[in-house]
């Protein structure tokens, strides 16, 4: 079939007419249309999509605009942060101490030290007014400094927040996600409250400790890393090489010279490891009622024993 001026037939030659240019690049002939808007395109003007080949402009329509995008991103995370998966805690903890410790460093480096100096813990904090008057005229009564002070790093020792990090990284994730959200702020909390009661408790041994103060999440870490023992031993896993690592690390603040509390370790794997045990003796959909009873009366008890200063004085020599 070869009519003059009929339409070209399978296998024949087209010939391209003069509309048949890009229409972005007028020089420039072209068969490829737009998927879209019908429009010619050249090789340069062509991004494959999905639905086929598309020019620039329908490319540009397509894309969401920037509101659309944050809205995208607000959805997504909060999807991210609604999941039971996330261990949004263990991050949060994360995120606050490294604030804490760049604000330290900031004031350290205008030479003034006052974020330290506001946040860390000593005894002698916990001593009534009237007897820490007698000898620190500029300390008064602030025992939230036993919850601060587990915020806190040594900003003379990098490898302090920098270990303390990796530990609750390493093992918080996993134990928040098996015991929950609520679950592991609490322990994680009542750890490092249990990490400052072992440094007031030791001034009735040590009374020369009652003025030093101590820093650092290390209690509230040690309890995380008791608890993930006891959690480990009670579903029948293998503890041996945790309570190496364990065992290890709580021996280097044993060395002389260390400048490392040992009591607050000791405290907050106490504390640490009874949360837990409370935790899994209150398991079960069940029995959350007698979970959150025996949560609030070792909270109770724990808040009791940090008083004890105002039921029974330390022997501290300048009290005698």
């Amino acid at each position: 079939m070869s009519g003059g001026g009929s339409a070209p037939q399978f296998g024949e030659r087209a010939d391209l007419g003069p509309d048949d240019v890009c229409y972005r690049h007028p020089d420039r002939p072209s068969l490829t249309l737009c998927q879209r808007c019908g429009n010619t395109i050249c090789t340069q003007c062509q991004t494959v999509s999905a639905v086929g080949v598309l020019c620039p402009d329908c490319v540009r329509e397509a894309k969401p605009s920037t509101g659309q995008r944050m809205a995208r991103s607000s959805r997504a995370t909060a999807r991210r942060v609604g999941d039971r998966g996330t261990p949004v805690v263990t991050y949060a903890v994360m995120a606050v101490c490294g604030l804490v410790f760049v604000a330290q460093l900031l004031s350290n480096w205008l030479g003034e030290n006052e974020v330290t100096h506001a946040l860390w813990y000593a005894p002698v904090y916990s001593l009534p007014d009237w007897v820490s008057a007698l000898r620190y005229s500029d300390v008064a009564f602030e025992p939230w400094r036993m919850l601060t002070s587990v915020f806190t790093h040594s900003t003379g020792f990098l490898f302090h927040v920098l270990f303390n990090m990796y530990a609750l990284w390493l093992f918080g994730r996993h134990l928040e996600q098996v015991i929950g959200r609520a679950a592991f702020l609490t322990l994680y909390l009542f750890s490092g409250l249990g990490g400052s009661l072992g440094v007031m408790l030791w001034a009735y041994a040590d009374p020369s400790t009652i003025g030093v103060p101590t820093v650092g999440a290390s209690g509230a870490i040690f309890g995380v890393m008791a608890a993930t023992l006891i959690a480990h031993r009670a579903a029948g896993v293998s503890i041996v090489s945790l309570a190496v690592l364990v065992a290890i690390n709580f021996a280097i603040g044993l060395l002389p010279g260390a400048a490392i509390s040992w009591q607050a370790h000791l405290g907050g794997m106490v504390v640490g490891a009874a949360t837990m045990g409370l935790l899994l003796a209150t398991r079960g959909p069940r029995r959350k009622a007698s979970r959150m009873l025996v949560l609030v009366l070792l909270g109770a008890v724990l808040v009791a024993l940090g008083a004890l200063y105002w039921v029974v004085l330390p022997s501290v020599p300048w009290l005698a």
